[in-house]
């Protein structure tokens, strides 16, 4: 699969609104959100690109000082499993290991393939927010990786 990974612009806000919906229906941001988080210069949105420009997946950071904070990606269900998360986590890694010292998630505890994909990558569970998450009501694995003089801590 052919994809390019660029940064968000105002003219995709409708179609990363209608993915989020897809991929998140229970608790989905709204496109207020995501054009705050593009106006935002803390945040950053990355979109991961087909071959005729349509949205496959999405990605968003937020940083506070040296500390990122991954909030959100997501991948069209029909564009699983094809390495357009793997892509969109490791444009996101690779800013994170230039610019900041730690880089944090929560996941839920039973997205067992989004854990395997962030193990890979180096992130390390950490801890365990009970009932996190609603609809259903599920606990957060909290996440992280990192980063000494642009290389990841062995721990």
């Amino acid at each position: 699969m052919c994809y390019r990974i660029v940064p968000m612009t105002a003219a995709q806000l409708p179609a990363v609104a209608a993915l989020e919906k897809v991929c998140f229906p229970a608790d989905p941001w709204s496109e207020a959100l995501f054009q705050a988080a593009l106006d935002n210069p803390s945040v950053a949105v990355l979109l991961a690109l087909g071959e005729g420009g349509g949205l496959l997946g999405y990605a968003v950071l937020s940083v506070v000082l040296d500390e990122g904070s991954l909030d959100n990606i997501a991948v069209a269900p029909e564009h699983r499993r094809r390495g357009v998360a793997e892509a969109l986590l490791s444009a996101l890694t690779g800013f994170s290991r230039e610019k900041l010292a730690v880089l944090m998630l929560e996941v839920r505890a039973s997205n067992v393939p989004a854990i395997a994909l962030y193990e890979k990558h180096g992130f390390a569970a950490v801890g365990r927010r009970k009932n996190y998450y609603d609809a259903p009501k599920e606990d957060a694995i909290l996440m992280t990786l990192e980063f000494t003089n642009g290389t990841e801590n062995a721990e």
